[in-house]
C-alpha cells in the first residue's frame, strides 16, 4: 500500500510538472506571438510603426560617439526580396550612414540565423540588424529585430558601440529600445528559385 501511494504521488507530480511545462510553453508561444508583428502591406507596416515609442533622451556624447566610432564598426542587416520591413529599415540605415558615416553591409539569412542561435534568440524573420567591430566578426550585438524608428535604431547602435567598447552589457541592454518585431510575413517574401 505504501509503495502504491508513493507511485501515485510520483505520478501526480510528474503529471503536474508536465502540465506546468505545457502551460509554460503555451505562455511562451503566446508571448512570442504578441512580440512578433509580421506585415505584408505598407499600411500594416505604418500602423505598427505608429505604435512604437520614440526615443526622446540621448546622452551628451551621443553624436560624438557615433561619429568617432564609425571607422571601427559596421552595421550588418539581413534582408529578403519583397520584404517590406527590410526596405524600411535599409532606408533608415541609409539615413544613419549619411549622418554618422558608418559602413552598412548585407548579412545573409544563414549568418543572421547562426548569430541569433548563438545568442539563443529565436529566428522570427527579416530584418535583423547587428553591430560589430570591423576587426572582430565574432563580437556582435543585435540592435533591431524587425524595422524600427530611426531614433530608436540610432540609440541602440550607440548602446551597442558602448557595450563593445567597455560599458557593462547589463547596463547597455537595459537602456536599449525594445525590439519592435515588425518583420516580413514569411509567406509573402519572394525567395529566389533554387537551382
Amino acid at each position: 500500500m505504501m509503495r502504491s501511494g508513493k507511485l501515485l504521488s510520483a505520478g501526480i507530480l510528474a503529471l503536474a510538472a508536465g502540465s506546468q511545462s505545457g502551460a509554460q510553453s503555451r505562455a511562451h508561444e503566446m508571448a512570442r506571438r504578441a512580440a512578433i508583428h509580421p506585415v505584408s502591406a505598407e499600411t500594416d507596416l505604418q500602423a505598427w510603426l505608429h505604435r512604437v515609442p520614440i526615443t526622446q533622451d540621448f546622452p551628451p556624447d551621443f553624436i560624438d560617439t557615433l561619429k568617432g566610432e564609425a571607422p571601427a564598426f559596421i552595421i550588418e542587416a539581413s534582408t529578403a526580396p519583397g520584404c517590406l520591413p527590410c526596405a524600411d529599415v535599409w532606408a533608415k540605415l541609409g539615413m544613419f550612414r549619411a549622418r554618422y558615416g558608418w559602413r552598412i553591409a548585407t548579412l545573409s539569412k544563414e549568418d543572421a540565423m547562426l548569430r541569433s542561435g548563438r545568442l539563443d534568440l529565436p529566428w522570427v524573420g527579416d530584418p535583423v540588424v547587428w553591430v560589430r567591430p570591423i576587426a572582430d566578426p565574432s563580437r556582435t550585438i543585435p540592435v533591431a529585430v524587425g524595422t524600427d524608428l530611426l531614433p530608436n535604431l540610432a540609440r541602440n547602435i550607440y548602446l551597442a558601440t558602448k557595450m563593445l567598447t567597455g560599458v557593462r552589457a547589463a547596463v547597455g541592454v537595459r537602456a536599449m529600445s525594445r525590439f519592435t518585431g515588425i518583420v516580413a510575413l514569411p509567406s509573402l517574401v519572394r525567395r529566389p528559385p533554387v537551382r
